[in-house]
């Protein structure tokens, strides 16, 4: 960072940054519409833990990280979906259910089945494979694992797009000019 402010000559900051490592194992990288080597809009990070041939595992990773950088999962495992997240989906859930007017033994089957959807679509482990939509992510790891040569399992991933998390501060363009002009 300091060599880069001294040589651009404007002063920055890092906003974010993540790190995955695995002991045995790899972690491969995919970056969409690169630039420049290294520098795009969109990167990800797929950690795969494995003691079986590293080179396979990390083609297959990247694989796991264009799927990351396509559909966006919210979370690895069912257990890593925010409470909250869940909290609020059975909630609409219920409400949309109950407005049917079913009785509550079905609506809680209903919800339940809702949940399971929701899963599918925001986790990444159950979201069907872009590469192959016949199989779930899971499902496609355990393919792998025959060209890996043994056991493995995806520990994390991270996900950064270009200008993602930045809150721009909305103002009325017209009320600043009036407001200028007054004084």
């Amino acid at each position: 960072m300091k060599d880069a402010i001294g040589t651009i000559g404007e002063n920055m900051t890092l906003r974010r940054s993540a790190k995955l490592s695995v002991e045995n194992g790899a972690v491969a990288s995919y970056v969409h519409n690169t630039v420049t080597d290294g520098l795009g809009k969109l990167g990800v990070l797929v950690a795969i833990e494995t003691t079986g041939n590293a080179d396979a595992a990390r083609a297959f990773g990247r694989q796991v990280a264009m799927h990351v950088a396509a559909t966006n999962p919210l979370a690895l495992t069912e257990a890593d979906v925010d409470p909250a997240a869940v909290a609020r989906e059975k909630e609409i859930f219920s409400d949309q259910a109950r407005q049917s007017g079913k009785p509550e033994n079905i609506i809680e089957k209903m919800v339940e089945g809702r949940l399971r959807k929701f899963f599918e679509e925001v986790v990444l482990l159950k979201q069907a494979f872009v590469m192959n939509p016949d199989l779930t992510v899971e499902k496609a790891l355990a393919e792998a694992e025959k060209e890996i040569g043994a056991p493995a399992k995806i520990v994390g991933f991270v996900r950064f797009a270009l200008g993602e998390g930045v809150e721009r501060e909305e103002t009325d363009f017209a009320a600043e000019v009036a407001a200028a002009a007054k004084s």
